[in-house]
């Protein structure tokens, strides 16, 4: 009788455990939330977020403005650049694209959510990411958002950094086109 007990007791202690790693795999990773304002013009208004591992490997794509996603970027090349080369998108299926893609949102607060995932949908172990935000603000003019990501360690906000490119074009204005930008770490 106590060793039928004794392995009950263990394998809902296993069972128990395995729930738990589950769950935790599931509830999301990190946020990430800004205020977007749309621009009027050409040549602006798009933007994508994503995920890097500690080597600069894309890992996901949580959001791709549509218009670049599906083409744009090889008609207009200074729209959100960086992701289009990251993200290997000249080599991306429709259906990929089509996951991560959506029409150029209107102004307000945004916010976008990374499960844990890589873009094939398993759990990417615990350990440093990035997280990353870029914007075409008009023409060649981009801003980056970086904030690293501890995976594994906690709820926590990561400190976000902000870089700007400008070409001949650029003006002050479009700048308020992302901002007040804060990323979570929510595992």
């Amino acid at each position: 009788m106590k060793k039928y007990l004794l392995i009950f007791i263990l394998t809902a202690i296993v069972l128990t455990s395995a729930a738990a790693q589950q769950a935790a795999q599931a509830a999301p990773a990190a946020e990430i939330t800004f205020n977007y304002t749309r621009l009027t013009g050409s040549a602006s208004n798009q933007f994508a977020v994503w995920i890097e591992d500690a080597k600069g490997q894309h890992v996901k794509t949580l959001y791709a403005t549509r218009w670049t996603a599906t083409g744009g970027f090889s008609r207009r090349p200074t729209s959100i650049p960086l992701w289009v080369k990251q993200s290997n998108l000249a080599g991306a299926a429709k259906e990929q694209v089509d996951a991560f893609s959506g029409a150029t949102p209107k102004t307000g607060a945004l916010s976008f959510t990374w499960d844990g995932a890589n873009a094939k949908g398993a759990p990417v172990p615990a350990g440093e990411y990035t997280l990353i935000l870029e914007a075409t603000l008009r023409w060649e003019n981009q801003v980056y958002y970086r904030a690293p990501i501890r995976l594994g360690q906690g709820s926590a906000n990561a400190q976000v950094s902000v870089e700007y490119t400008t070409g001949e074009r650029d003006t002050t204005a479009e700048r308020a086109m992302i901002g007040d930008v804060k990323v979570r770490v929510l595992r």
